[in-house]
């Protein structure tokens, strides 16, 4: 059988764009016939998504391209250069707009695809159905689109009334399900959760050495919303107790805030080091020299790389957000020690009297862990914990909603 997947932004580069990246290598080993459409800077000539031949990859290309602004991301503040869906004009998206229907609708006409597998509650996935009226449609929900539409309220019913026109809904956990339910007003039993995975084959402990050192992993954008200033700020009073103690981040950032950022972690140098963007393997490598990964972050949907980390035998920080909380959390028990995030003014802007106490609440549970000691031997190659959270499994669980889709058409 046939399935079109669609993602609007660069593959590869985001929490969606790994998911895209895991469902096109498991649906070829099941034999699926694929296609791929995506988002891409002109001068990306390096364009793979699982494995695929290049020719059934199709590219809208940004800044110069099919259109002249870079790709816009699902978040604000992305990894790479790009467009704010909230600072579009008009005009501008009404060019996005038009160019996605008509690529879509020749992907869409030359493949003649059984199901059409969209990511994100979005514009792209919210026009699908007028171009695909007969083609079963599944929309992969992986929370910022509901975050979007809460920061471009003249967008949300655009959103709002397509995307509820797709048949069926894969979220991450049960929350997002039912704040999809609310979102769209859609029945709960279109939606299923599915979970997110981990590379079973880049992400363990095999060659692992003990980490003597006591270091700690960031893994994530230059944004204030992934709490990386308080991080920073929790790194100094965890240098009073524990003085060796590094913070290694893996990521980048663009624009003011992300320079701002950088500027500061070049100033802690050597207690932080800026390792940038790292492909998968190297962040792999990277984690098995770590004691402690952390996720100071305000706003997450499953955050995989928590699950990424532990597979490499490091212990866990992170906020207790909903995703965390309800996903991970009961699989994971002491593996994850949890911080009550601070008080909220926007969906990811803590109150600014709050920020000291979760600062302190972070650095305690920082110097917590690394105090403990190293988890298991080396020679383990995953937690049994982690057995749900394989991207075989979470792609089992997607199949079946493919097929499901197919039957009912």
């Amino acid at each position: 059988m046939r399935v079109l997947h669609l993602l609007s932004q660069r593959p590869s580069r985001t929490g969606s764009g790994v998911t895209l990246d895991a469902l096109v290598r498991h649906a070829a080993a099941a034999g699926w016939d694929q296609r791929v459409m995506v988002g891409v800077p002109i001068d990306d000539a390096g364009v793979d998504v699982g494995n695929l031949p290049r020719e059934r990859i199709e590219t809208v290309t940004f800044g110069g391209g099919d259109l002249e602004f870079p790709v816009p991301g699902m978040s604000d503040v992305m990894p790479y250069p790009s467009t704010v869906f909230s600072s579009m004009t008009p005009a501008m998206l009404d060019l996005y707009r038009s160019v996605w229907r008509e690529r879509l609708a020749h992907a869409v006409a030359e493949f003649r695809p059984d199901v059409i597998h969209a990511h994100h509650v979005w514009v792209l996935s919210a026009l699908a159905r007028d171009v695909a009226p007969r083609t079963p449609i599944v929309v992969h929900c992986h929370a910022t689109g509901l975050r979007q539409m809460e920061l471009c309220p003249h967008l949300a019913d655009e959103v709002r009334r397509g995307v509820a026109r797709a048949d069926r809904f894969v979220v991450l956990h049960r929350g997002h399900a039912d704040a999809l339910a609310r979102a769209l007003a859609v029945p709960r039993d279109r939606i299923t959760v599915v979970g997110a995975g981990y590379r079973d084959d880049l992400f363990h402990a095999r060659d692992r050495a003990a980490p003597d050192a006591q270091r700690l992993a960031d893994v994530g954008k230059y944004s204030a919303s992934k709490g990386l200033p308080q991080l920073l700020d929790a790194l100094e009073r965890v240098a009073v107790q524990v003085p060796d103690v590094t913070l290694h981040v893996a990521g980048t950032g663009s624009g003011e805030e992300a320079e701002r950022l950088a500027a500061r972690m070049r100033t802690m140098a050597p207690r932080v080091v800026m390792h940038g963007a790292v492909p998968q393997g190297d962040l792999a490598a990277l984690l098995r020299t770590c004691r402690v990964c952390v996720l100071p972050s305000y706003y997450e949907g499953v955050p995989l790389v928590l699950v990424e980390a532990l597979a490499c035998r490091c212990r866990l920080v992170a906020t207790a957000l909903p995703g965390v909380v309800e996903a991970l959390s009961p699989h994971l028990g002491d593996l994850l020690d949890l911080v009550e995030p601070p008080s909220m003014t926007g969906v990811d802007v803590p109150e600014d009297s709050a920020i000291p106490a979760f600062v302190e609440r972070l650095a305690d549970a920082l110097v917590v862990a690394l105090r403990r000691p190293p988890l298991g031997d080396p020679a383990v190659e995953r937690p049994e914990a982690l057995a749900p959270f394989t991207w075989g499994a979470v792609f089992e669980r997607v199949e079946s909603v493919w097929k499901a889709a197919i039957a009912d058409a």
